[in-house]
């Protein structure tokens, strides 16, 4: 039976590696590596060191020269490192070369992101696309993960060994059997995605708006959801708290309801994979009225953050959606040139805090403002006799207040349009 290799729970002292090629690409990669850090330990591995190394050309072999694998590999050693954990992504072959040179576990980052999900994952639909994620991440990488791949089956019953020819490599079953279960994957997504789609019809034919709350891994998006919602989403300071899509209904200031959806976290050098993988649950981001983008006001690479989000949203589809930049723990920010930063590139952002509940009334006033053009707050007067209007009211929009008069009923609602034109001969004064 195929199993994607799961890394042993002996695995305590890691190296962190970072090739770069270009001098200019120094900042990033020291950038990078402190993230890779981040998600390594989320894994509970131990940090034993960084290495950000600079290699003049990029080679085949083990992605830099040879003499710099030797001082990587004595380095690792020296430290009597369990892994070497690499945050360049590494060819199946460049993983066999440096596993063989180092005699040690060798990963990069998309393997780590990989069992970061794979530990994460609560649904369903979540844990169908990180076995996906992880078995196409896997297939060619199989060679290195068993020491039985050699042995043959026999080639068909009865007669020599000679007359039956070279059977089946274990690998070759191993890889077909993977193939089988990447093939039922995608069909099991595909139902789930019909699934979604048959609750995203549902939620239209109710006209209700709906907005997705997007950002870096850890922004804080669950806990402002939270805050937002009064729910309980699990919301912890880790990277990829949040796997699940959770969408949660809330009344803004107009009395328009709204559906909010939490999101999972970007990270720079998301694998494409991951991306192809999770966009049914990613698909929230391009089906919304408007999306809410978080950010880690106190994050010294907040600017950085804020583009790798955007160019995913592109990927996806969903870059020209309207946007309100939240600029969340922002009481975590002291220093006044970072908040002169902050005011200078995002300019029309909303300063929060979803834990502080700063800001949490001018983030409902922005989503009041992006859905304006959907709602009219009508006075009408409707008949009694004509009940099923004022259910159908009830049902579909929002009761600021009714009064009686007479054989009359007089309502104040949000209306949306979608149903405006049903009552306008009862509306009793202009739309406010």
């Amino acid at each position: 039976m195929f199993e994607v290799r799961e890394k042993p729970e002996m695995v305590e002292r890691a190296l962190l590696v970072r090739l770069y090629f270009d001098p200019r690409e120094a900042d990033e990669s020291e950038a990078l590596l402190e993230e890779l850090e981040e998600l390594v330990r989320t894994l509970g591995i131990g940090v034993v060191e960084k290495v950000l190394a600079k290699s003049r050309s990029m080679h085949k072999k083990f992605l830099c020269g040879t003499g710099k694998a030797a001082e990587i590999v004595d380095l690792a050693k020296a430290h009597e490192c369990d892994c070497i954990v690499f945050d360049n992504q590494l060819a199946p072959s460049q993983q066999r070369e440096w596993e063989a040179a180092a005699d040690l576990c060798v990963i990069d980052r998309e393997e780590v992101i990989l069992d970061i999900f794979a530990k994460r994952a609560q649904t369903r639909e979540a844990r169908l696309q990180v076995e996906l994620a992880r078995m196409q991440y896997a297939l060619p990488r199989m060679a290195r993960m068993w020491g039985h791949l050699d042995r043959e089956g026999g080639g068909g019953s009865g007669g020599s060994a000679a007359a039956r020819g070279m059977g089946e490599k274990q690998i070759e079953v191993d890889r077909r059997m993977a193939r089988v279960r990447i093939d039922r994957a995608k069909r099991e997504l595909e139902d789930v995605r019909k699934q979604r789609a048959t609750q995203r019809h549902a939620r239209e034919r109710l006209e209700t708006p709906h907005a997705s709350i997007v950002g870096y891994t850890n922004a804080g998006k669950s806990t402002l959801l939270n805050r937002l919602s009064g729910s309980e989403v699990l919301s912890k300071d880790m990277l990829f708290a949040t796997l699940d899509t959770t969408t949660r209904r809330i009344d803004l200031p107009d009395g328009q309801p709204l559906l909010l959806t939490d999101t999972v976290g970007f990270v720079r050098n998301l694998p494409h994979r991951l991306v192809e993988a999770f966009k049914a649950t990613l698909e929230e981001s391009v089906l919304a009225d408007f999306l809410i983008h978080v950010l880690d006001a106190s994050s010294p690479e907040v600017e950085a953050f804020h583009d790798t989000t955007l160019s995913v949203l592109a990927e996806l589809g969903a870059g020209e959606k309207q946007i309100i930049t939240v600029l969340n723990k922002i009481d975590n920010v002291s220093d006044p040139d970072q908040m002169a930063f902050l005011r200078r590139t995002f300019p029309d952002a909303i300063h929060a805090s979803a834990l502080k509940d700063i800001g949490i009334a001018e983030l409902l006033d922005a989503c009041s403002t992006a859905l304006a053009s959907r709602v009219q707050r009508l006075r009408y007067r409707i008949p009694q006799s004509r009940a099923d209007l004022v259910g159908l009211l009830h049902r579909d929009a929002k009761i600021l207040s009714t009064d009686y008069e007479g054989n009359d009923i007089l309502v104040h609602a949000v209306v949306p349009a979608a149903i405006s034109g049903k009552l306008e001969g009862f509306l009793t004064e202009p739309p406010e």
